[in-house]
């Protein structure tokens, strides 16, 4: 296992850390999200085991950069990075708690049902459910949210709401 590792462990960690660099970079951009956000989610999990492993084999050697000024530098400026973003969405601004108030409302049309969202785009409930079942989703109650209907429909809740807001008035 040994020389098994010592041979794929440096490209493992490689490859999977430039497909999450890339996944990374298309979420922050908002480019194919329903594309990226799962393997991105999944595969920065996956590289962890040959890093952990990676760590293990190196763990003596890795210590010694503990010694050196370069790694308690960046240990330091990589936490007070982290802190900054961190802390000010831990304590909100008082509208419960930071982060992209977009992604809020998105959030907040997602778990609404139909009969809810309807009013916010000029639409009734009816003319509603008639442009997401023609898009090819199942509305199977009218007491599901927007969630669960594309959920049902094998599809992401995201893409329902682009649907949605094409068909506002």
């Amino acid at each position: 296992m040994n020389e098994t590792f010592q041979k794929y462990a440096t490209p493992m960690i490689t490859w999977l850390f430039v497909i999450s660099l890339i996944s990374g970079l298309a979420l922050f951009f908002h480019i194919g999200t329903q594309y990226f956000r799962e393997m991105h989610e999944w595969l920065s999990l996956v590289v962890l085991i040959p890093f952990v492993l990676h760590l293990w084999k190196n763990w003596r050697p890795f210590l010694t950069y503990f010694r050196r000024w370069p790694m308690r530098l960046t240990l330091a400026s990589s936490v007070a990075a982290a802190l900054a973003f961190a802390v000010p969405a831990a304590i909100g601004s008082g509208t419960g708690g930071g982060g992209n108030p977009i992604m809020g409302l998105a959030n907040a049309v997602e778990g609404s049902t139909v009969a809810e969202a309807a009013p916010v785009f000029n639409l009734t409930a009816e003319e509603l459910t008639g442009a997401i079942v023609k898009a090819g989703y199942t509305v199977s109650a009218p007491g599901k949210s927007i969630k669960e209907i594309a959920r049902e429909s094998g599809k992401d809740g995201f893409e329902l709401i682009g649907v949605i807001v094409a068909a506002r008035k």
